[in-house]
């Protein structure tokens, strides 16, 4: 049977020769930091075993995080080196680790010029012009031609080091306007008018010359592989043209695969695509440039389930597939497509959280894997019996740990359906990917030995009878905050009753808060396209601070905001809901009072409140306890979960 499964991924499982090296499958895992490292950037133990459970879950080529060439400048705190050739012990350690289980590996190598983190003691950040881009904190220098001499050198020491070591390769970071070389190639940043600017060959020369440099450290049999933007989707910015010809020339150079991605870094959204947007972000660009070269071409971009890779590599939209976050999110991803378990890959929902914590200095994340490192779960020393108090995220994850470390499980859901709040995040316009981590989880839970109890309500009365014996986590949800004073308008209701279709709202409609709840809640009510067509919605948003989604970041929030202002819905900030009347909304803002006399429905999207079972016996997880997001409560049922 697994043999017939394994049919449908022929061509993503087929071999692939890069170079001189076949590589045994078209899954390849792109950069994403991990916030892993030991001090002063070297490799560690954690570090190692993260990128090992990628190579034994059967990734077949490795691109490691953002590995720097020189020792002035740091990218973030958390990421790896391969400065000098104390780096090379750990670069071995790890690179043994990948081959064990067949996976070739390569560090990216990267100079983070004006992006470099600003740790005291820092000089002044280089560039290729005084030219600070968007994020620049100070106002960086352009680099001298000698120093890019020795930048050059730098980046083939840097290559040789991983040579020795036993790595197979290393990737040139030259995309996403993005660093040293990246900054170099985009007239974006570079406005040199010697031999590194001016045209595009100008701009092109440093990233050739480090090329030449490291094909005349490393040899023939040493993959280089470029990534770089086919197109920066900004005016002023790279385009494909540019790009097709560009690529040309790291063909010619030596260079053995282009890794295309898209985008930039100042353009939120572009070049890391938010969650809701098409999988395969930049697949059209990986195909133009394979009509003209004839070195691999990887695609990358929210490529997270087996059928779409499958498909852009069978279409012909790329040679190979870049899967980060897929495979961070399920390390053993490739091993469950092969073997046709694809109900069992856990699923990444594009939202960006494994690097929202990174940037703060956290180890990498996952909203739907509380644990990242490994797939394994250690039996409890003595089993135990086990009351998990309702079905939503974190009751589920609760459960499923449990039952694996060998306790006896029952699950009590006082509805109908599993899920909690999350078949309601579920609802709003790109949201969609919540109903695969709501389906994964129940699909998973029902293979266990679990006793899943569904319409069952439990009180305080069944905990100390018949679950007398039992230790009781409690997964019963909060419920929306609504304001009793300004339920005296005509028409209100909670943001939770429009998704859960409970309420229809009327034309025109103010939502209280601007949250996320209330931002998505007014995305879904908005018309898909503003042009004033008769039956659209008018909304409003009432937010008291001065801006959106505060807490949140990224592309999800970015894209998020940009489609409320296309779809004209109306945001007010510092405004302060005073009172209501059945017809009339007032609300204050900079001290002058206004009134909103035509609104037929009023919203509340102002949070919500824990809604524990009150029982000292119980221990509390997910919002019961606390509030938060999806991550919070899988991650903190999943805590508790570990220590039963």
């Amino acid at each position: 049977m697994k043999g017939d499964v394994f049919l449908k991924y022929t061509s993503l499982m087929e071999p692939i020769k890069i170079g001189q090296t076949v590589v045994k499958n078209r899954v390849f895992m792109p950069p994403v930091s991990t916030n892993l490292c030991a001090k002063n950037h070297y490799i560690s133990d954690e570090l190692i075993e993260h990128y090992a459970s990628r190579a034994r879950g059967g990734v077949g080529l490795i691109i490691t995080e953002v590995t720097t060439v020189e020792p002035v400048y740091t990218y973030l705190p958390g990421d790896i080196s391969i400065c000098d050739d104390s780096y090379i012990e750990g670069w071995k350690k790890l690179a043994d680790a990948c081959h064990e289980y067949g996976a070739k590996i390569m560090p990216q190598l990267f100079h983070p010029a004006y992006m470099a983190f600003p740790l005291p003691g820092t000089p002044q950040l280089i560039a290729p012009s005084n030219v600070g881009p968007y994020y620049a904190k100070s106002a960086p220098r352009a680099v001298t031609i000698d120093e890019i001499h020795t930048l050059v050198k730098q980046f083939g020491d840097a290559a040789y080091r991983a040579k020795v070591a036993g790595c197979d390769g290393v990737e040139v970071h030259a995309a996403h306007a993005h660093g040293l070389l990246g900054g170099f190639l985009t007239p974006l940043y570079n406005k040199r008018t010697d031999e590194y600017g001016g045209d595009i060959n100008g701009r092109l020369r440093i990233v050739l010359e480090v090329i030449e440099e490291i094909r005349k450290r490393c040899g023939n049999d040493f993959i280089i592989d470029v990534r770089i933007s086919g197109d920066e989707y900004s005016d002023g910015g790279l385009n494909i043209n540019d790009m097709i010809y560009v690529c040309k020339q790291l063909e010619k150079a030596g260079v053995d695969f282009i890794h295309c991605s898209g985008g930039n870094t100042v353009k939120r959204g572009s070049s890391m695509p938010a969650p809701g947007t098409k999988q395969g972000s930049h697949c059209l660009l990986s195909e133009e440039l394979k009509k003209y070269i004839h070195i691999p071409v990887a695609t990358v971009g929210r490529i997270n389930e087996p059928w779409i890779a499958n498909e852009l590599i069978e279409n012909g939209k790329a040679d190979i597939c870049m899967m980060g976050r897929a495979n961070l999110c399920d390390s053993d991803f490739v091993t469950k497509a092969m073997e046709g378990r694809e109900d069992e890959i856990r699923p990444c929902i594009g939202c960006g959280r494994c690097l929202t914590g990174v940037m703060f200095g956290k180890p990498v994340g996952c909203t739907v894997n509380p644990s990242v490192e490994t797939n394994v779960i250690p039996k409890a020393e003595v089993p135990k019996k086990v009351l998990v108090i309702g079905g939503g995220p974190a009751g589920l994850e609760a459960a499923y740990v449990c039952s694996q470390r060998g306790h006896e499980v029952v699950l009590c859901e006082k509805t109908n359906e599993l899920g909690g709040l999350l078949r309601l995040a579920a609802v709003p316009v790109a949201k969609q990917d919540l109903s695969k981590v709501i389906k994964f989880m129940i699909t998973r839970l029902k293979k266990t030995n679990v006793e899943i109890r569904m319409n069952c309500e439990v009180t305080n009365e069944m905990i100390e009878n018949e679950f007398k014996n039992y230790v009781v986590l409690g997964s019963t949800g909060a419920k929306p905050k609504v304001f009793d004073a300004f339920t005296s308008f005509k028409s209100t209701m909670t943001a939770d009753d429009i998704l859960a279709g409970r309420k229809v709202t009327g034309k025109n409609v103010v939502i209280i808060g601007g949250g996320s709840v209330g931002c998505e809640t007014a995305d879904y009510l908005a018309p898909l396209v503003n042009d004033l067509f008769p039956a659209n919605r008018n909304v409003t948003i009432l937010e008291m601070t001065d801006s959106l989604m505060t807490g949140e970041g990224g592309a999800a929030k970015s894209v998020l905001t940009r489609r409320l202002m296309e779809k004209g819905v109306r945001i007010e900030f510092k405004a302060k809901v005073e009172r209501v009347d059945e017809n009339n909304i007032y609300y204050t803002q900079n001290g002058t009072e206004h009134v909103i006399d035509n609104a037929d429905t009023l919203v509340f999207a102002l949070g919500y409140t824990p809604t524990p079972i009150e029982n000292d016996r119980i221990i509390q997880m997910g919002d019961s306890a606390k509030v938060g997001n999806l991550k919070d409560a899988i991650g903190s049922a999943y805590e508790i979960a570990m220590k039963i």
